[in-house]
């Protein structure tokens, strides 16, 4: 019996199906509600971990190629494709570590004013990882790991949320609700420096996108061209003898982009399956939330801000592309090469556009755009060598939530001073 309870403790996929069966259970579905809802779960986690691992075999030639090629080692900043690529090694500390932190979040927002209930799954789920993955570094697992790793996220899941609301009542115009995403501290200061150089009267909103660029909004158009140009263009770069090792004799530009279709193709997978656990455990975790705190703040994800300004979202992300592209020209100076990172600089660049425009227009957007894109890449580059992600075999990948890099940065700072 006790070989069975370490066999299900140890299994993450198990332990987020069980934390659903819990909540819904609490929130008193049916039984046949609480029955598909608990295998959703199950295979949404399972299909979490499958498009990890095609995304992680897609990254592995391509890290080869980068480094034959510029003699750098290059990443790609994707915390859910990270922090699963891990579940098999840090499963156990990262699922308990979710569920301990919400519970610390409602009691945080019960007693305190902050009356924030963080309610974006796959961000609770990649902070956790993240906690799991740091304090693994530090020396801790088990218990004492789950403990500390669920303080912090439970505090920072009102914390960030408290920093940013200013920032999120200019672009609303209400105090109806809040900012739940690990990157809403930078995406709130860059839309406040570019609010500083802006202009407000002259909004983005006033100009019309041309349909020649409607594909845009189209993520997986957009990172597949993406993709395609940063691998092809670094095969161009590799000697024929190596080129033909790493693609066991294919053609060096064909292997390339279909390498490149590949890590889209995972990153869709991945993605699906963040949708199917999460979307069982998050009304749950919203259900229990709202008997518990009434009148709280639900803090929700990035894109519900995207309708207050749609073309502010294009304008940002187009200069955060470009913000972070300097950075990947300049990274010979820097630890790391950070390629660009479409899906950041699409959801934090985007805001950043729609942040900027409530405070100074389209000034403020592209500004602020430009500096989320270069300021976030360059985090990262300094950041990177604080956790080596070698030692659990992953390659490629790093953290891309800048409120986390900033958490990690503050626990590994503590870690020095206190000898840990």
């Amino acid at each position: 019996m006790l070989n069975i309870i370490v066999a299900i403790l140890s299994n993450p996929a198990i332990i987020i199906a069980l934390i659903a069966l819990i909540g819904l259970i609490a929130l008193r579905k049916n039984t046949s509600d609480i029955i598909k809802g608990t295998l959703k779960t199950l295979l949404g986690f399972l299909i979490l971990q499958a498009g990890a691992g095609i995304i992680v075999n897609a990254l592995i030639p391509f890290s080869t190629m980068f480094t034959s090629a510029f003699g750098l080692t290059g990443i790609v900043a994707e915390d859910n494709s990270l922090v699963a690529a891990v579940q098999t090694i840090l499963g156990t500390e990262t699922a308990l570590i979710m569920v301990f932190s919400f519970l610390i979040n409602l009691v945080l927002a019960r007693v305190t004013k902050f009356k924030y209930i963080f309610l974006t799954g796959h961000m609770m789920f990649s902070f956790a990882g993240t906690m799991a993955i740091v304090l693994d570094q530090m020396g801790m697992r088990g218990w004492k790991a789950i403990l500390i790793g669920s303080i912090v996220q439970g505090i920072s899941m009102v914390l960030f949320p408290a920093i940013s609301q200013s920032s999120v009542r200019k672009v609303t115009g209400n105090d109806n609700v809040a900012f739940g995403f690990w990157g809403s501290s930078w995406i709130s200061l860059s839309g406040w420096l570019g609010g500083k150089l802006g202009d407000k009267s002259k909004s983005t909103e006033d100009i019309k996108v041309p349909k020649s660029i409607d594909f845009l909004k189209d993520m997986s158009i957009l990172m597949s061209i993406v993709m395609i140009v940063v691998y092809v263009v670094t095969a161009i770069f590799v000697n024929p003898e190596e080129a033909a090792k790493i693609s066991n004799g294919q053609n060096i530009y064909l292997f390339s982009v279909m390498q490149a279709f590949t890590f889209v193709a995972g990153i869709l997978v991945l993605l699906q399956g963040v949708r199917m656990f999460l979307g069982e455990i998050v009304p749950a975790f919203k259900g229990i939330g709202e008997k518990l705190v009434p009148g709280a703040k639900p803090a929700l994800d990035v894109p519900i801000f995207y309708s207050f300004a749609p073309v502010a979202v294009t304008f940002g992300f187009l200069s955060a592309v470009v913000g972070g592209l300097i950075v990947t020209f300049i990274s010979s100076w820097l630890p790391v090469v950070v390629l660009p990172s479409v899906i950041g600089l699409f959801f934090m660049g985007g805001a950043a556009g729609v942040f900027g425009n409530a405070r100074g227009g389209r000034r403020g957007a592209i500004i602020s755009g430009f500096i989320l894109g270069f300021s976030w890449s360059l985090l990262i580059a300094l950041a990177y060598p604080l956790v080596d992600m070698a030692k659990y075999g992953v390659q490629g990948l790093w953290f891309a939530s800048p409120d986390a890099i900033i958490v990690v940065i503050i626990m590994k700072l503590a870690g020095m001073i206190f000898g840990v």
